[in-house]
């Protein structure tokens, strides 16, 4: 670890209309550490490393770098200064090779292929350095989210930075691609360079951070090694209060009631022919909540978009609410909603949202032909949309609470909030959850959890699927885990460990410890 203070922010304020996002900031990094910044949506964490990063300008206040005053008006100057920022939605463009978009703005030569030569020998040898193995050659849309990330990350070393900012930079990655991310982080830190975290997940601080600063409505409200926390400390320092992810006290398996959906022998393939969905069977009963737990990629969002009417499998059968279906007849997303099945999808943004649209609209879809939303005639009844949407973000507690706010302005747990609200507050028999907390603040995880529990305890069927074993662990009665398309196994919540679900996970019985044999066919 380095000596020296890499940055210094003193006394930070940053106001928006009536908003005071930054109030009194100040803020200590040691040079060679990581150094993980934590809040609630909304606490000013992004706007302060936005003004470290040139994005905004600060009110009032001073910043140093490596121990000389500077005066950053734009993310040029932060990058003259040795800063890069990692951003939660990656800046990248998809068509061009992963080559092109790091050397894109800082051409060494103005002809295409004597450029391209001497960013490859630097990046080769960079990649060396620091573990960060990118195919320079592949067109980004052809990268994992785990490359690009780590694209992201060559292409600000590359261009000089020495103070390395991440925003959530785990929130779209699998556990192995986080541990690989958390390997190179280590990496960069022993060669000196400075890291600035930020990121909901509490777990990761704790795993990762040498310092810690926790941010509430705008101020520091703790900053100390992270020696000197501990999980519920940080916890109750973002909420100001104490906050419980875990299961519910004296919580007790539900009692599951009837069958709300049988699904038998689901199969799928992907375009390239790879099984995604190899006989998956599972049933789904009053009263309970079913977590899908395994490796991302196991065939958990194929299954999820074949329950819910987006896929149609190329064999199995489903029975939902008494009506049968099959391959040759499957049920649509429409259908599945008339017959009281509600989706919470993986990826809020693509499958979720109308990101343009205002809150309003993004909250009525798939409900805007209800009667008390459509006239006889199909004139939408905008003032009835308006105001139901207002209801649902005063009982889900959606922030800010404004209906003509454009969806893409709302933060990442509040655009899930609305989601889970238009979804829930229909009161669905079935509801489907994929990555119900991905993204979101601790505030709102709680929020969200508490949700579901009551959908449970009001005689509904919930699955989730999360990539987080410890929000299978704290929803669940029941876990099922998916291995290469196939259920490998199910526990009651009572036999649930981490090292059981582990086990599973790799295709290995956790009482034997033999692998477990799959049926022919299966």
């Amino acid at each position: 670890m380095s000596s020296g203070i890499a940055v210094r922010m003193d006394r930070i304020n940053k106001r928006f209309g009536a908003v005071q996002a930054n109030d009194d900031v100040t803020l200590t990094v040691a040079a060679g550490t990581v150094h993980g910044i934590v809040g609630e949506n909304g606490a000013g964490k992004s706007t302060l490393m936005s003004i470290l990063y040139g994005f905004y300008q600060a009110d009032s206040g001073s910043i140093a770098i490596e121990g000389k005053a500077a005066q950053i008006t734009g993310s040029r100057e932060a990058i003259a200064l040795g800063i890069g920022m990692v951003h939660q939605h990656f800046m990248l463009v998809e068509p061009l090779s992963a080559l092109d978009n790091i050397m894109l703005g800082a051409e060494p030569d103005w002809r295409l292929q004597p450029a391209r030569a001497v960013v490859r020998t630097r990046l080769d040898q960079l990649m060396a350095d620091t573990g960060l193995q990118v195919r320079l050659d592949r067109p980004v849309e052809d990268l994992p989210v785990g490359e690009r990330q780590r694209l992201e990350i060559l292409k600000a070393l590359y261009r000089g930075a020495r103070i390395l900012i991440l925003d959530e930079p785990t929130a779209v990655l699998t556990p192995q691609e986080t541990e690989s991310l958390f390997v190179t982080l280590r990496q960069l830190r022993a060669q000196g360079t400075t890291v600035l975290l930020i990121t909901h997940k509490l777990k990761e601080i704790m795993a990762l951070c040498d310092a810690v600063t926790v941010m509430r409505g705008g101020r520091v409200v703790l900053d100390c090694g992270i020696a000197d926390t501990s999980l519920d400390k940080l916890a109750e320092a973002m909420v100001g209060r104490r906050v419980n992810l875990g299961r519910e006290a004296g919580a007790r398996r539900a009692q599951a009631g009837e069958v709300l959906l049988q699904a038998e022998g689901l199969r799928w393939a992907d375009a390239m022919g790879i099984p995604r969905l190899a006989g998956v069977s599972l049933t789904l009963r009053a009263g309970e909540i079913v977590g899908i737990a395994g490796v991302s990629g196991n065939g958990q969002s194929e299954l999820l978009e074949a329950l819910s009417g987006m896929l149609t499998p190329k064999a199995g059968r489903l029975q939902l609410a008494g009506q049968p279906f099959d391959a040759a007849r499957w049920l649509d997303p429409a259908r599945a909603r008339t017959l009281g099945l509600a989706h919470v999808p993986e990826d809020r943004h693509r499958c979720g949202l109308v990101l343009p649209f205002a809150a309003w609209e993004s909250a009525i879809l798939g409900h805007q032909g209800l009667r008390r939303f459509s006239s006889a005639w199909g004139w939408m009844k905008q003032a009835a949309m308006r105001r139901d949407t207002a209801q649902m973000m005063e009982q889900y507690d959606v922030r800010p609470r404004n209906p003509l706010l454009r969806s893409s302005k709302f933060s990442g747990g509040n655009q899930q909030k609305l989601v889970l609200a238009r979804e829930a507050v229909v009161q669905p028999q079935v509801l489907l959850v994929g990555q119900p907390t991905r993204g979101v603040d601790i505030g709102a995880i709680e929020f969200i959890h508490g949700r579901l529990r009551a959908m449970r305890d009001a005689g509904g069927a919930v699955l989730v699927v999360s990539s987080e074993l410890d929000e299978i662990l704290a929803l669940s009665d029941r876990v099922l885990v998916m291995d290469r398309g196939r259920i490998a196994g199910e526990l009651p919540i009572e036999q649930c460990t981490e090292a059981a679900l582990g086990c599973l996970m790799a295709g290995v019985d956790p009482v034997t410890g033999a692998p477990i044999a799959v049926a022919a066919g299966a």
